[in-house]
């Protein structure tokens, strides 16, 4: 079969880079809002007195659709590996469009009781369940489909996805503090994202159809069918990553600090700056949208620093900042007085946490062959957020309304402490074959080495 063009190819790596990128900011726009309006609808679902235990119960609510991720992972991972990335792509976003959909009709307190906030809790779950593929099947799918020297620049586009996903999100947000009132926007206006997202998602469910299935999945499926078909019912199965459970476990460790860091300066960070430092909510919701901007532009920066120097470096730059820093940054953000000075803390903490954000998809697919490298991002990742990631939030709220706030903090720096070590003992993942063309490409390469060796010595 003649090899495409070169232009072809960048056409094709582009459309690859654009359909995955623009379904993964749907899908944590979706994701995301939720966080970002639970300010404004804690108390349609919940009543009482006391808003700090209202956002508790959504923040729960919240944490509960994280539980959801590893059924997710390992559901939709297996479907990755075994029918496609783009396949599993497609129904991830569909899931999340009904999801969306749930939560943007979901009945009040005061219309059918706590009815409403099971639809709530029910809509999270499913969003939980498409999260936990989505972000293993756009992991594998923007590595897989990158140029071997440029991984770290493709995946980087997950987080830059991400966080335009956040951002738009905020800047709903932004817009409806601007056209209603606090009352309007408690009452019906909360409504409106979610209802927004539902609609953006049957656009990307057209655009992914549209995506072509990575190389190294079509190198996989044709190997399967030929003669190692006997080895295919194993494929994408729990009992192929088994065989991996090192990989699996370096995961879930690598991705611990990271989670933790992502959500608290986050989500978390504007509910800190109105709660804890006294903001108004649309002066931290300001922070947050532009803090989030320059993060999202610091993403691919990072990731071409890693195809240059390794992932590792990256890693333990994050690792080491965070450990020491979250305690004087959380600290310093709440007791910060104006917008400037929240912006330059938050700023501060993002460019740490860069480090990891820029790079993570790519080092997790570098861990496992194409058979099982959904499956294997998928379901240690979703078992860390689940435990780690989901329940940020929830932690940091608990502290608070006990009257240890700092505990938080320190939490924050326990976690990274944790991902430190595993980063400075696993191996850089850059130069990590992900087909059989590259294991063949390297095995060529180490076969002319001594072959020029002895023409070094005679010189």
């Amino acid at each position: 079969m003649p090899a495409s063009p070169p232009g072809d190819e960048r056409r094709k790596r582009r459309l690859a880079l654009v359909g995955g990128s623009l379904g993964n900011l749907v899908e944590w726009y979706d994701w995301f809002v939720y966080a970002s309006f639970a300010i404004y609808f804690a108390d349609s679902f919940f009543p009482g007195d006391n808003p700090t235990t209202q956002l508790m119960n959504t923040a729960g609510i919240f944490a509960v659709g994280f539980l959801m991720r590893p059924v997710g992972g390992w559901v939709l991972g297996r479907a990755a590996d075994r029918h496609g990335r783009k396949s599993a792509l497609t129904l991830t976003v569909t899931m999340m469009s009904v999801a969306a959909l749930l939560i943007a009709v979901a009945p009040t307190y005061g219309q059918a009781g706590y009815f409403g906030a099971l639809v709530l809790l029910l809509a999270r779950l499913l969003q939980g369940m498409s999260i936990g593929g989505e972000y293993a099947a756009s992991a594998t799918y923007l590595t897989e489909a990158s140029a071997r020297n440029r991984r770290g620049l493709g995946s980087s586009f997950q987080y830059v996805s991400m966080t335009c996903g956040q951002l738009l999100g905020l800047g709903i947000l932004i817009t409806l503090q601007h056209t209603l009132t606090t009352a309007q926007l408690e009452s019906w206006g909360w409504r409106i994202p979610f209802l927004v997202g539902a609609l953006f998602a049957v656009v990307v469910f057209w655009l992914r159809r549209r995506l072509q299935e990575t190389d190294a999945f079509k190198e996989e499926t044709a190997s399967a069918e030929g003669e190692d078909a006997h080895d295919d019912s194993t494929r994408g199965t729990l009992k192929a990553l088994w065989h991996y459970r090192r990989q699996a476990g370096l995961v879930m460790a690598l991705t611990l600090g990271g989670t933790v860091a992502y959500y608290t300066y986050t989500t978390y960070l504007t509910k800190y700056l109105v709660g804890s430092a006294g903001m108004e909510k649309t002066t931290a919701t300001l922070v947050s949208f532009t803090a989030l901007t320059l993060f999202a532009v610091l993403q691919p920066f990072a990731g071409m620093l890693s195809d240059r120097i390794g992932r590792r470096p990256l890693l333990i730059t994050f690792a080491v900042g965070c450990t020491v820093g979250t305690y004087p940054i959380m600290t310093a953000l709440g007791s910060a007085s104006s917008y400037w000075s929240a912006l330059g803390l938050s700023l501060l903490a993002l460019v740490i946490v860069t480090g990891y954000t820029s790079i993570n998809a790519a080092v997790k697919a570098e861990l496992f062959p194409t058979r099982v490298r959904a499956l294997g991002v998928a379901l240690p990742y979703a078992i860390a957020n689940a435990l780690f990631g989901g329940t940020a939030e929830y932690v940091a709220l608990w502290f608070k309304n006990s009257g240890h706030e700092t505990m938080f903090f320190w939490y924050v720096s326990g976690c990274a402490l944790i991902s430190l070590v595993t980063y400075v003992l696993m191996p850089d993942t850059r130069n990590a074959a992900l087909s059989r063309a590259e294991a063949e490409a390297d095995g060529e390469a180490e076969r002319e080495r001594p072959a020029a060796a002895p023409a070094e010595a005679a010189r």
